[in-house]
């Protein structure tokens, strides 16, 4: 290994130490900035996935740790790292990273900027680390029963967000390109909490209710199947009866369905099969 390499090694371990001494969880990164261990699994994955159940190193950021003698055996592990990654999401500081890249044809800066005028809110003075391309990673805080979603670009182009399960590039890390620093002004920093507004952001959407079947229009669809002619009852039955399953009715009217379906002359297990292939295809069940 080169003298260059084990000086990059030497420090990136300096300032993983360094790093968990503060609270943050690390795990060692190669040049390639993606974990230096390798899944102990790759041979045969585990089923149901293991996130270091085993005792094994290489389950990625599932390895991070703020435990010194836990950190240097993780190092001792990978004696190629040059770098070091910083868990997100986890307690006490419930790390969020917004990183602001630098890709081609985009401002990331700007477009967070416009966010902010949008929303009505603030990014405050907070940790920033340069990255050797130019971008800029700014550290926050979340409130501990929130669980940020990792994203790229949802919120605007160049913008990704590293959040539960994602990590950032700590400063210090020696990159293909180059070293993560930290920006002049904000290493006695810690990182700041997050604009409530930018958080609502980074949250996805609530579930949509289902909505409350109607009475009315489950009459409706019996009485759609119970007027069909031959040559058209087994086709009015399925689409019923899907347009039942969707609206949260399958159950409650299959048998009324299946009765409707019979006074019209079909044949009863004709009328069974359309209901259940109906169930299957909205996924009602069987």
């Amino acid at each position: 290994m080169a003298t260059s390499d084990r000086q990059a090694r030497t420090l990136a371990l300096a300032h993983a130490l360094s790093a968990a001494e503060r609270g943050l969880a690390v795990i060692p990164l190669s040049r390639r900035k993606l974990p230096a261990l390798r899944s102990p699994h790759r041979a045969d994955p585990a089923r149901p996935p293991c996130h270091g159940e085993c005792g094994r190193f290489g389950h990625g950021v599932h390895d991070a740790s703020t435990d010194p003698g836990r950190v240097r055996a993780l190092f001792a592990a990978a004696p190629w790292a040059t770098g070091y990654g910083i868990a997100c999401g986890l307690p006490p500081h419930q790390l969020i990273g917004v990183d602001l890249d630098t890709k081609p044809g985009t401002d990331s800066r700007a477009a967070l900027h416009a966010l902010a005028v949008r929303h009505r809110f603030t990014i405050p003075e907070t940790v920033v680390v340069l990255t050797p391309s130019g971008g800029r990673h700014l550290w926050l805080t979340g409130p501990p029963d929130v669980a940020v979603p990792n994203s790229a670009s949802r919120l605007a182009p160049g913008i990704d967000i590293r959040g539960a399960g994602g990590y950032l590039v700590g400063p210090g890390s020696r990159g293909t390109r180059g070293t993560y620093t930290t920006a002049p002004g904000t290493a006695h920093l810690g990182p700041a909490p997050c604009p409530p507004a930018l958080l609502h952001l980074l949250l996805p959407p609530p579930p949509r209710p289902a909505r409350a079947p109607s009475a009315a229009g489950g009459a409706s669809l019996v009485h759609f199947v119970r007027t069909a002619h031959e040559g058209e009852r087994n086709a009015r039955l399925f689409w019923a009866a899907c347009r039942a399953w969707e609206q949260g009715m399958g159950m409650a009217l299959a048998g009324a369905l299946l009765d409707a379906a019979l006074d019209t002359g079909l044949p009863e297990p004709e009328a069974r099969a359309t209901l259940g292939s109906a169930a299957r295809r909205v996924g009602g069940g069987g």
